[in-house]
Formats: C-alpha cells, structure tokens, sequence
C-alpha cells in the first residue's frame, strides 16, 4: 500500500462519509467513487477515513479495516491518507493504529477514548498521556490530537505535555471555543516543536481560519471541499474580501448541516450527496434514521442559496 513519507498534515483536509446498501452493508463501489470525487478536488491535502463521518462509532474493526483498504487501492498512490482512531481502549486503539500502518495510512487521527469522561481527563492528564503513548509505540506514523470542546477537551498545559512526550505527535484537529481556539493556534504553533492546528469549527470557519489555523479537517468538505479550498487560500493570500464572499456562500450550508439534533451533521451531507448526484442513497445505520423530507428540502434550497449545483458527471458515471 502506498504511504506518503514525512507527511505534515495540513491545509484542506475533507473527513469522508461512507456509503451503505439499503441493509446496511457498506457499499463498496459508491464509497470509491466518494474517494475518487474528493481526491480529485484541486488543492485538497489529504483525506481523512474512519471518522465521525464515517460513522466509525457504528463500524467493526474488519470494517475499518475494509474502508481504509479501499481508500488506499482507489486514491492512496496520490492521495495521503488519514485514519481515524477510535476507541474507548488504549490497546485497541495500538491494534488500530498498526491496521492502519499496514494499510497505507500517512497519519492517524486520534479521538479521545469516552473512558476519561467523568472527570478522567481534567484530574487524570497522564491518562491521556498514556493513551497517546501506546499509540505512539505501536506506529511512527504523525498522529493528530482530536481537541474536542466538551469534557473530554484537554486542557492547554496537557496539550503541550502530549506534544513536549510524544514526538510524533504532529497536528491538533480543534474544536474548541473561540477565546481557547485563538490560543491554541498562537501557543500550539510557536512551540519550539511546531504543531499545526486544523480547524474543525465549520460553523464559523472564516474566523477560525482568520485566526491563523494552519488547515482545517471538517465532515462538512465531503461537501463543500471546493468552497473550503477557495476559502482557505483567500485567507492565506489575505484576500479577505474573496473571503467573505466564500464565507457567505459556506455559511447556507453550515446552517442546516449543523443545526439541532446536531448528531445528524453527517446524515444531513449524505442527503446533500444524493441532491448533488454524487452519491445514489442516504442510508445511516441505527440508531441513526432517514431524514424527513421537509428537512431534505431544506438543504436543497440550502445549497441552492450557496450556488452549488449538482454533479451530472458524477450522476452519468453512477448511472
């Protein structure tokens, strides 16, 4: 399997949604063509698999396994690879991240285990000390910190003690507030070991990159990847009126992708999929449901009002 040597990640980085069969069952051949439509977008660095967006939490090992062995076969010789690393235990998480070495992956993205909920990861830091190290013995590849913004956020002085301890450590994937969010970009980046923050705060992109984060690594860019790519080089040009205007068009589709229940971001893009021709069903798999048609509509006119239109090559090539 092919492997990117030496990969920072860094710039636009979409998470990819899966494709399933009306029973559930992944279905192969529109999950390649996913892979092949992002892959193909000018100014995307890499791809990330075994995400949220993915519905990772929903998927067995072997399953993981199956859709990284197909992102690596379909994309992997010019495409890094990042893949998601998620579970409640340390050892599981080394099995998953040496699954990933063998299959091509150029880095790992790192979720923190639910395990430390409860307080684990406020009053026990060398729990994820811990965590990070295991992985990091089981492969050489640059991990990514997923920084969540709830009580599983690590705290800034744990931040920089995983970076300071783990080498390999190259990247922090940040969901955190604005106030913490700046910080972390401004600390996190002049460390005397660099790391690069990607943001994740779709909701309010513009200003998470205006801050000065290095990338950005969204489920929202199995969508809009194009508009994020646009985006991100106007901010580092300093365009910051192309950038406004991009942010404008960004901001109709974030407004339905993650509105309340905001656990049906994903299954919202799946249905924008489908309206676009990329991709032939929405299927979730339980306890995630089918979307009501009225709230479909919605994102129809959502993309509509952001001036995406449908993808009839990708429709004549699924047909």
């Amino acid at each position: 399997m092919a492997r990117f040597r030496d990969y920072i990640p860094q710039g636009v980085i979409p998470a990819a949604l899966l494709a399933f069969d009306d029973d559930f069952e992944i279905n192969e051949s529109e999950t390649r063509r996913h892979f092949l439509y992002l892959s193909n977008v000018e100014g995307v660095t890499a791809i990330t698999v075994n995400g949220h967006s993915s519905e990772v939490h929903a998927c067995s090992h072997d399953e993981q396994s199956l859709i990284l062995r197909l992102a690596s076969e379909t994309v992997g010789d010019y495409t890094p690879l990042i893949n998601g690393i998620y579970a409640d235990g340390s050892i599981e998480a080394a099995r998953l991240a040496k699954m990933a070495d063998n299959l091509g992956a150029s880095a790992l993205l790192c979720f923190p285990p639910n395990s430390m909920r409860m307080g684990g990861i406020q009053h026990r830091p060398e729990m994820a000390l811990t965590h990070f190290k295991r992985i990091a013995d089981a492969t050489d590849l640059p991990l990514i910190v997923f920084q969540y913004g709830d009580e599983l956020a690590y705290s800034l002085d744990t931040l920089i003690e995983l970076v300071e301890e783990v080498p390999s450590i190259a990247a922090v994937k940040d969901w955190s507030v604005p106030q913490k969010h700046e910080t972390h970009i401004r600390v996190l980046q002049s460390l005397p070991r660099p790391v690069n923050v990607l943001s994740t705060n779709s909701a309010w992109l513009l200003s998470s990159l205006v801050m000065g984060a290095n990338g950005l690594l969204s489920g929202a860019g199995s969508v809009i990847a194009e508009l994020q790519v646009k985006l991100f080089r106007a901010v580092q040009s300093n365009d910051l009126e192309t950038a406004k205007e991009l942010a404008d068009s960004i901001w109709h589709t974030s407004g339905v992708f993650y509105k309340d229940p905001f656990g049906d971001m994903h299954n919202r893009m799946k249905e924008a999929l489908v309206l676009l021709g990329r991709q032939n069903k929405a299927v979730v798999r339980p306890p995630l449901v089918k979307l009501k048609q009225t709230e479909v509509a919605m994102i129809a006119e959502a993309l509509d009002a952001a001036g995406i239109s449908s993808d009839e090559s990708s429709r004549a090539a699924a047909e």
